[in-house]
């Protein structure tokens, strides 16, 4: 742990941070040591379920008394260090290259579109109170099980007039009980959080997947809307057309199948994934992202998730220029199936040599949609002369 006296007192960029100690004192503590004294305009906490989420919220804004913090619990952790579990992530953003406002949406189970309309509004004016929209991109962060990201991300997104959106669903490992937001010094489930951010760095919004459309398609014939399950595909019982169209057999349904063989939708010409949670014991399918009766999925074919990550990064680079990092929000079924399929230690280490750093989430924001297996994000650029 670094003392107050080496750490820089003009920051730039985005710091990133990591912490395995053993208690929420020693973890808060320990991240601390790490942020310079002083600088900031926001530090963004992805903690591991791991932690007491109350305990530890509290621990880390007491010792930031002067700055924002927020973030939320996670499925998994994009540490500096690669992929990590059971640890705590903190981005500290410089003032000096960040200025950040944020608003909390409480109560999601009773939001109406027109609240989420409200209040991007006015988050908007007061970023822009001195200036355009140039420059300016939102981060989304959402209680993972709260069955409302559709509705919230649309909301927000036609309220702040074409400023990029991106952003993930809270977890809390594989447990799916609880996730939780954080919001000045506490822990909140049932909520999600806006930060608008406007910086003078480059920056440029990423979306990265590995599945492509096959000729099979299944239609959604009976459903539970408001759970997100399905009950008949083609008319059938939803496991076992399932089953049936990518070739597996019913006793295999298991997280890791399910991260191996997605759905797919069509909007806008462009395909989005469409994961299932678990099955249940009459043979439906519970879904991560919303559904509908009559709507068509597409089954998928995976293509190598390694390379389609090299792809997204050297396009990027391509864009943007040097990226000093990659702020990440991925699928946590994208790491179950680079695990059953034993290609996790060379994505964890393509991650770390690319500063990839954010969490696992429940799902993953980008733009209007809330999508699933995928890795999206926004890749910051390096001030001319910044240190390296």
């Amino acid at each position: 742990m670094a003392d107050a006296e080496s750490r820089p007192t003009r920051p730039c960029g985005v710091i990133a941070t990591k912490s395995k100690a053993a208690t929420v004192a020693a973890a808060a503590a320990d991240i601390r040591g790490q942020l310079p004294a002083d600088g900031l305009a926001m530090v963004l906490i992805f903690l591991s379920p791991h932690y007491d989420p109350q305990a530890f919220i509290a621990a880390i804004t007491a010792s930031l008394p002067n700055v924002p913090v927020y973030g939320c619990t996670t499925a998994g952790e994009l540490s500096p260090d690669g992929w990590e579990d059971n640890s705590v992530v903190a981005l500290a953003f410089a003032a000096d290259d960040f200025t950040v406002v944020a608003q909390p949406i409480f109560g999601l189970s009773g939001f109406r579109v027109d609240e989420g309309r409200h209040l991007g509004n006015e988050l908007r004016q007061d970023l822009l109170r001195d200036g355009d929209g140039e420059g300016v991109f939102g981060l989304v962060l959402i209680d993972g099980l709260c069955q409302r990201e559709e509705a919230i991300m649309s909301a927000i997104y036609a309220s702040l007039d074409n400023i990029p959106l991106v952003g993930g669903s809270a977890g809390d490992g594989l447990r799916f009980e609880r996730t939780w937001v954080f919001y000045q010094g506490k822990a909140h489930t049932d909520a999600a959080l806006l930060i608008l951010i406007r910086t003078s760095l480059p920056f440029r919004l990423f979306k990265c997947d590995n599945f492509e459309p096959t000729s099979t398609k299944m239609v959604v014939t009976e459903a539970d809307l408001e759970q997100r399950i399905v009950k008949q595909l083609n008319a059938e019982p939803a496991a076992e057309e399932y089953c049936r169209a990518v070739g597996i057999a019913d006793s295999e349904l298991d997280p890791f199948l399910f991260a191996a063989h997605p759905v797919l939708v069509r909007v806008g010409g462009s395909y989005f994934a469409r994961s299932i949670q678990r099955v249940s014991p009459d043979g439906s399918l519970r879904f991560f992202c919303a559904i509908d009766e009559g709507m068509v999925l597409t089954a998928a074919r995976s293509r190598n998730s390694v390379a389609a990550a090299r792809e997204m990064l050297a396009e990027v680079r391509d864009d943007l220029g040097e990226v000093s990092i990659f702020i990440g929000f991925e699928c946590i079924l994208r790491r179950l199936d680079a695990e059953q399929h034993q290609f996790a230690r060379e994505m964890s280490e393509l991650y770390r040599d690319n500063r990839i750093v954010g969490f696992h989430t429940y799902g993953e924001q980008y733009g209007s949609m809330h999508v699933n297996q995928t890795l999206t994000g926004v890749a910051i650029g390096r001030r001319a002369g910044a240190p390296r």
